[in-house]
């Protein structure tokens, strides 16, 4: 079965056992349980259902596999002839979660 969820101010489309990357989920630890209540879609075919904007009583349960940070970008400005320049860098927080179940 495949559901659409919004999760960390995103939108995927999972299944069952799909591994992504999201952002970091709030005090959790590898190993966690989350529950992602914010279903938006689910089903195929004639069993399709489409929530306004949510679907009442449909969870995503999720582990949390990791968490770590990624890729460090470097944010640069500078203003001409100014003399005006600042270096930044970033690295985003984020959780590698595993998909285990879609309950409808």
């Amino acid at each position: 079965m495949k559901a659409t969820i919004k999760t960390q101010g995103q939108q995927f489309v999972v299944t069952e056992g799909d591994v992504l990357t999201v952002n970091r989920f709030p005090n959790t630890e590898k190993g966690a349980t989350v529950t992602i209540t914010d279903v938006l879609t689910t089903g195929e075919g004639d069993s399709f259902k489409v929530g306004t904007p949510t679907l009442a009583g449909v969870t995503v349960t999720a582990k949390i596999l990791e968490n770590k940070r990624g890729k460090k970008l470097v944010v640069f400005k500078k203003k001409k002839r100014t003399g005006y320049e600042r270096k930044k860098g970033h690295r985003q927080e984020l959780s590698v979660i595993k998909i285990e179940s879609i309950t409808a």
